[in-house]
């Protein structure tokens, strides 16, 4: 298991549990899943862009990203319905326990001019969206292989029922909020 979900299971949950001032241990927020989405440029003028993007995510999640499909047609983007235009992985688990620990302690140390994360990133129902710009911030990623540079979005889905939940949970996790 890994040290942050043992330190979950240990004691921030009974922490959260006070804090919040839940009564049932079942009710205390956790994390069920992390999402990676990635977009992909140019994808439809050149397919190999596709593939690049998907070695990328590959290497961040640690696991094999899905292809999405448009939904609908748009014309001014010369876009049809069913045309691959992203990538995504959906981490739960080990995998995902894994993933927080090393955005926490590794990509956001290497960020610079980091000040940390916005708050107001919330959804109403606890759950927390972070966007990158580039995805080389990642210490998987060789930047000099890199010929096109990639966003990234990840999306933190949590048990929790409110913004201030989620915001506790993420906070005694180690996401390194604006103060």
């Amino acid at each position: 298991m890994n040290q942050l979900q043992e330190k979950y299971n240990k004691e921030l949950a009974k922490d959260l549990k006070e804090k919040l001032g839940i009564k049932n241990a079942n009710a205390v927020p956790k994390l069920s899943k992390i999402v990676l989405n990635m977009g992909v440029r140019d994808v439809l003028s050149d397919k190999k862009n596709l593939e690049k993007a998907r070695e990328i995510l590959t290497q961040i999640a640690g696991q094999k990203p899905r292809t999405v499909k448009a939904k609908k047609s748009i014309a001014t983007f010369k876009l049809r319905e069913g045309d691959e235009i992203a990538l995504m992985a959906t981490l739960r688990g080990k995998r995902m326990y894994d993933f927080y620990q090393r955005l926490t302690s590794i990509v956001f140390p290497r960020i610079r001019d980091f000040r940390g994360v916005s708050n107001k990133s919330f959804d109403g129902k606890g759950n927390y969206t972070l966007g990158f710009a580039e995805s080389t911030v990642f210490p998987e990623i060789d930047a000099s292989k890199v010929d096109r540079v990639q966003g990234l979005e990840i999306s933190f889905v949590t048990t929790a029922k409110n913004n201030e939940e989620g915001i506790a949970l993420l906070t005694a996790l180690g996401m390194p909020f604006v103060k």
